[in-house]
């Protein structure tokens, strides 16, 4: 029970493959703005609901957006809480991250990372480690947003390479796969479906994005071997301009 835990909470850490109509609205033809959204989620195992996830994106008093997830699950008497902050920026459609905070509490181990990521200098740097060269690669938070981004534009196929919450460098593949009709606790709902691939790993993970709110993660399964190790599934969404209604 204690490895399906974990294994669910990396699940949930790929959540935050969430934005938005894209995840954006443009307010003229030189101006671009991120719509800020309130998403909550029910954690699923083999039916079962084991905990809830909640991500929202909003703008700062410092003119920055700031993109948060908070997850927590538990089983019998294992328990475990994430969360992680982006602060970044919005400019020509391009994400810009500046900082990334990454904590994870509960049974085990605590952990916890913080990056900083400096555009003059090209450089990022993990917690208090000396700093490593920065390509422009995206957190592990505002790829996921940028997936919506891409959605919304017509693309159905990325490749990203991505800093972890680990401060480690990441290549996922991900390809649009179809579409189906999802029963949620939301509601009826269409949804696009990604499958999403790591290289050198045996864990493979399907997400559902969803036209109708703005592409906005709706659903999501992870396999490990071929076995479901979880499920997380949209139970509530408000987007702070369409004003979606949220389901009770």
């Amino acid at each position: 029970m204690g490895k399906s835990l974990a294994f669910l909470s990396v699940c949930l850490l790929f959540l935050t493959l969430s934005a938005q109509p894209t995840a954006f609205a443009q307010t003229d033809a030189t101006s671009e703005e991120l719509t800020g959204f309130e998403a909550e989620y029910i954690v699923y195992r083999f039916g079962r609901s084991l905990g809830r996830a909640r991500l929202s994106l909003k703008t700062d008093q410092n003119d920055l957006y700031r993109l948060d997830y908070y997850s927590k699950v538990s089983a019998f008497f294992l328990s475990d809480v994430r969360s992680e902050t982006s602060f970044f920026t919005f400019e020509n459609s391009q994400l810009q991250p500046k900082t990334y905070a990454y904590s994870r509490s509960g049974t085990g181990s605590n952990k916890s990372t913080k990056i900083l990521f400096d555009a003059e200098k090209s450089t990022f740097t993990v917690n208090q480690a000396k700093p490593k060269a920065w390509m422009g690669q995206l957190d592990s938070q505002l790829y996921r947003l940028d997936v919506q981004l891409k959605l919304a534009s017509g693309q159905r196929e990325f490749v990203y390479d991505v800093i972890n919450n680990r401060g480690e460098i990441r290549h996922y593949e991900l390809k649009v796969v179809g579409t189906e009709q999802l029963d949620l606790p939301f509601g009826m709902i269409e949804g696009i479906k990604i499958k999403i691939q790591r290289t050198n790993s045996s864990r493979e993970t399907l997400a559902w994005f969803s036209p109708q709110l703005n592409y906005q993660l709706v659903k999501l399964k992870q396999f490990k071997n071929g076995d479901e190790q979880g499920e997380i599934r949209l139970k509530r969404f408000q987007s702070t301009i369409s004003k979606l209604a949220a389901q009770p």
